[in-house]
Parts: C-alpha cells; sequence; structure tokens
C-alpha cells in the first residue's frame, strides 16, 4: 500500500519560505471535483470552488504567480484561467516537458516552484518541482510523489487550503 504523504505542511514546505516563486495547478481533479457534465449538444461544464479563487488571488497579491497545466483541450479551462487571470496551457500531452520549459524560460530552479496534482498524468511534474503536492483525493499512484497531501479534496478547497498555507510561510519573518 501506497504511504500518504503529509497532510499537514511538512517541515521541508515550512522552510521553502520566500523562495517561492510559482504555482502549478493541474485543473481536472484539483480545480475541479474532478466530474463532468456532459450536456445533449455536447458541450461540457465542470463545478469549480469560489473560494479556491479567492486564494489565488491572495497568492499572486504576496508575489507569487499561478500557472495552469492541463491534458484537456477545453474552453472550460481557458474561461477559468481568464476569470483568475492566471496563464494557462492545455491540450498538453506530456505536462512534464511543458512544465520543465516554463521553469527553463523563467529561470525558476525546482526549489522555487510548488505544483498541485491529483493523478498520474501529474507524476513527472510532481518529480520536477521542488514543492510538490497532491489533493486529497488524488489517486494513490501519486501519494508516494508528494511531500503533502492536501486535507480537501481536489475542487472542495484544496487550492484555497495551499494558497493560504503558502502565504502563511511567505508571511514569516
Amino acid at each position: 500500500m501506497a504511504k500518504a504523504a503529509s497532510q499537514s505542511p511538512p517541515a521541508a514546505v515550512r522552510r521553502l519560505g520566500p523562495r517561492l516563486r510559482l504555482l502549478v495547478l493541474d485543473f481536472d481533479g484539483v480545480l475541479t471535483d474532478n466530474t463532468v457534465n456532459v450536456h445533449q449538444d455536447g458541450t461540457e461544464s465542470v463545478r469549480c470552488w469560489r473560494g479556491d479563487g479567492l486564494g489565488i488571488s491572495a497568492l499572486k497579491a504576496n508575489g507569487v504567480d499561478v500557472l495552469l497545466l492541463s491534458t484537456e483541450t477545453n474552453p472550460v479551462v481557458s474561461t477559468r484561467a481568464a476569470k483568475l487571470q492566471v496563464d494557462c496551457r492545455q491540450g498538453l500531452s506530456d505536462k512534464g516537458s511543458a512544465l520543465a520549459e516554463v521553469m527553463r524560460q523563467r529561470g525558476l530552479a525546482p526549489e522555487e516552484v510548488a505544483y498541485l496534482g491529483n493523478d498520474v498524468n501529474d507524476l513527472e511534474c510532481l518529480r520536477l518541482v521542488g514543492l510538490p503536492i497532491v489533493v486529497q483525493d488524488a489517486h494513490r499512484a501519486v501519494w508516494k510523489a508528494a511531500k503533502w497531501r492536501t486535507q480537501a479534496m481536489g475542487g472542495r478547497g484544496a487550492v484555497r487550503e495551499v494558497c493560504d498555507a503558502l502565504i502563511d510561510i511567505l508571511k514569516r519573518p
């Protein structure tokens, strides 16, 4: 059985402090509750937690940039990213390569980046960053790759939990 990551920010997270410059989020299962409604006309809709958006705004106000990465190509991803005023890259068959490129372009070391994911397509990203995080209801295959597992589930406040904890850490002397 896979061992779950810590459910509260471990010491390694607290030591991150002011070095954090980028929080990268998966979309489905992190900003959403991992369900999709398919309507008769073929359009899709998802459920997001409003508090997550407030957490993202607060984190950005504290100097940390936020990026969405998604394997999906769907207008709902772009729409949510635009509303949250965050950069978004979607339709990615290899999120790990995309994240590595972003880190290279921005001159970021792994210790300056956190990633919040929920499933096996997030494994490479989780391994690339200094602070790998998974949501409470993440697939057990990713638990070992994370240093921290949220108490909240994806699409149910996990992003807010992470943002609030990171802001608290950033504000400590």
